[in-house]
């Protein structure tokens, strides 16, 4: 899934070239690209499909030059994940009506390693015998609240397994003080926004518990139409939270999920004795601060500051942003962008 905006990773995401183009992890290659490989290992390429907007064709066909051209599901606009999913599940189960699917976002960061591809492996054997909507879960290391969490049945002691547990239940998003519970109580795990099922499967549970969704692919074969016709919703909100059928796989690989800067400070390398965290291969010059993050698209550039303590820089060709770092404080300042003056730089 690589049609997200990612309108929280401003100024360097874009509405011309949003986060999971980019490269904003410690890697040399794109989200996009390193989501596409860690795939290869698990299925043949010809069996991986990427969902993203028309006007982002040219840039994945140039970033996956080998993905074939029926492989690239174009929607018309950002939708959210459930008319995403339900449009690659329809176009797999024309395929295959017995096919199972992995729905995986593609800004994600995931350590290299057998430990991601052994876990989609058993979740795609278990999905293929068992009528069952399995999702990955990640033991938390914060109360964020910008995660779904997943009740465990079982609590803790399952949570430790590597095997498929009944979800007691499914939260998207609480407010940081239920999720600062969720964390205490140690029956949670992070959804990581990865799901395995049927494809058969999760168009009846769409159907069962989201028919506005199903309901314009059954009165229209106009692409168009249908998503200007879809309701915007996540497949955490349609079915997740309400079905009776979902199972989590707890997963022990290191996991990002790539949605704001909180989530890079916390997986960026370059990290002094104070907390700074940068993304610089070259000079930097930090005198009298902590705990700041500071990012510059021109990576050889020196970043001299001093005296800032948990701050946000941002640094590009064409803007330059300078914020506390609370993430609360930064999606309202952001905000401010929908202003007419600010449309050249969205």
């Amino acid at each position: 899934m690589a049609g997200g905006l990612g309108t929280r990773f401003w100024p360097i995401s874009r509405k011309a070239l949003p986060k999971q183009f980019l490269k904003i992890s410690d890697s040399d290659a794109s989200l996009l690209r390193l989501a596409y490989d860690r795939m290869k290992e698990v299925v043949a390429e010809d069996h991986i499909i990427v969902v993203s907007l028309r006007e982002y064709h040219d840039i994945v066909k140039a970033q996956l030059p080998e993905l074939r051209e029926e492989n690239l599901l174009l929607e018309v606009y950002n939708r959210n994940t459930a008319p995403c999913i339900c449009y690659a599940a329809k176009h797999l189960i024309k395929k295959d009506p017995q096919a199972v699917m992995v729905a995986c976002p593609a800004d994600h960061w995931i350590e290299k390693g057998a430990g991601f591809a052994d876990t989609i492996r058993l979740a795609l054997d278990y999905a293929a015998e068992n009528r069952e909507l399995i999702t990955l879960g990640i033991k938390p290391t914060r109360a964020d609240a910008n995660f779904g969490y997943i009740q465990v049945s079982g609590g803790s002691k399952a949570i430790k397994s590597h095997q498929p547990v009944k979800v007691k239940t499914f939260t998207e998003k609480p407010s940081r003080e239920i999720a600062q519970a969720f964390l205490k109580s140690g029956e949670f795990l992070w959804n990581s926004g990865i799901f395995i099922w049927q494809a058969s499967l999760i168009l009846e549970e769409l159907d069962k518990y989201a028919p506005e969704i199903t309901a314009v692919w059954k009165e229209s074969d106009d692409l168009d139409k249908i998503y200007a016709d879809s309701a915007r919703v996540s497949i955490d909100y349609a079915v997740m939270e309400k079905t009776s059928i979902a199972s989590v796989i707890p997963a022990h690989f290191k996991w990002a999920d790539m949605g704001n800067w909180e989530a890079l400070y916390d997986n960026l390398s370059v990290r002094d004795a104070n907390g700074n965290a940068t993304n610089s291969e070259g000079k930097h010059l930090f005198k009298d601060d902590s705990n700041n993050m500071v990012f510059c698209l021109d990576k050889h550039k020196l970043m001299a500051i001093k005296g800032l303590d948990n701050f946000l820089v941002v640094d590009t060709p064409d803007v330059l942003l300078i914020c506390p770092r609370d993430e609360n404080k930064v999606n309202d300042f952001i905000s401010e962008l929908a202003m007419p003056e600010f449309e050249e730089y969205r």
